[in-house]
């Protein structure tokens, strides 16, 4: 079968290796017809995040069932799934604590298509055929009728999203009788953080560098500055921050209101990055930070999608077809989703 792997930085390329086999009578065998590109994925591919080269890529993805191991239950050959991009058993006590993505049956970070980040061994979704290995704990069906594209980011960068404002301005939230949210925007992280917002009726302040990203965001009816974050903006209860930056990191923890809640989902490969620890301390403000348990939030994210409508299309900037990946990889700008036809075969 065929896999993308990256080579560098600004290459990715098809390469044949052997079908992948079932891991175990829980593990099942699906087909990737969708792929979207994470954030992370951008970056990489730039060579903005230092990786050895030589490892499969993607990591979010909407499959068809190939095959099922003899103990599988919840999913049988030909259903539509989406597959979370961290590999977790489900069965224990962080999985059923909802920690989906610190399980203890496999190494810390293990995950799909991200290299020595997460265990190059687990293979990518940019390939013909990908192991699930606890298909009952992973796998989400979904209806045939489903939209595969704008589902791919159901793996990872939208419940990403969802978890940054939803358990605080969404019903039983803290935050629920003052649904103000600031979000310092970069990636799609924070476009599916504003979709999610407005979808549950908060005003949102949208800042971001990026043209498209702003006009994006305000077809959701976010108010939206364009700008690189660099002033002081008036204080927002909850504070989403996707930039990155350590200078972004100081306006959103600025930004945050007495009592308030900032989660940044950006990872900082530094060492040493300098929090203001005594403002905020002296406000009270909640700081999140780590990576989404994207299985736990999967089953809530996906009510919302289809109680609101949620416009997880518009997000996408690209689509290309599943011969062309190496390509449009390569060039990505904005989400890309890499798809193929249903029920075609490997």
């Amino acid at each position: 079968m065929r896999e993308l792997r990256f080579i560098g930085p600004g290459l990715a390329d098809w390469h044949d290796v052997a079908d992948p086999v079932l891991a175990g009578p829980a593990a099942a065998m699906v087909r990737p017809i969708a792929v979207g590109t994470c954030d992370l994925d951008a970056l990489i591919i730039r060579g903005e995040v230092s990786l050895p080269g030589g490892f499969p890529l993607g990591h979010e993805f909407v499959a068809e069932v190939v095959s099922v191991g003899e103990s599988v239950l919840t999913v049988n050959a030909g259903d539509l799934v989406s597959v979370p991009f961290q590999i977790n058993c489900g069965e224990c006590v962080r999985c059923r604590r909802g920690m989906s993505g610190r399980c203890s049956a496999v190494p810390p970070g293990s995950s799909y298509g991200l290299g020595t980040l997460g265990g190059a061994h687990w293979g990518g979704a940019l390939s013909d055929l990908v192991v699930v290995p606890y298909a009952d704990a992973m796998c989400i069906p979904l209806p045939h009728t489903a939209d595969a594209s704008a589902l791919a980011g159901l793996s990872d960068n939208l419940p990403d999203g969802w978890r940054t404002v939803a358990p605080h301005v969404g019903p039983g939230g803290a935050f629920a009788a003052d649904r103000r949210v600031l979000i310092l925007g970069k990636g799609s992280i924070g476009l599916y953080a504003a979709a999610v917002a407005r979808a549950l009726g908060a005003e949102v302040l949208y800042v971001d560098p990026d043209e498209r990203n702003c006009m994006i965001a305000a077809g959701f009816g976010a108010a939206v500055r364009h700008e690189v974050p660099h002033r002081k903006y008036p204080s927002h209860p909850v504070v989403v921050h996707t930039t990155a930056t350590v200078e972004g990191l100081r306006v959103a923890l600025r930004a945050t209101a007495s009592s308030g809640v900032c989660t940044d989902v950006g990872i900082f490969f530094e060492k040493n990055v300098p929090l203001p620890l005594f403002d905020m301390y002296a406000k009270g403000i909640t700081f999140i930070t780590g990576r989404t348990d994207a299985r736990s939030a999967m089953p809530q994210v996906l009510s919302l999608v289809n109680e609101t409508a949620l416009p997880l299309s518009a997000i996408i900037t690209q689509t290309a077809s599943w011969d062309d990946a190496p390509e449009a990889w390569r060039e990505q700008q904005g989400r890309l989703v890499l798809v193929r036809p249903a029920g075609a075969g490997v």
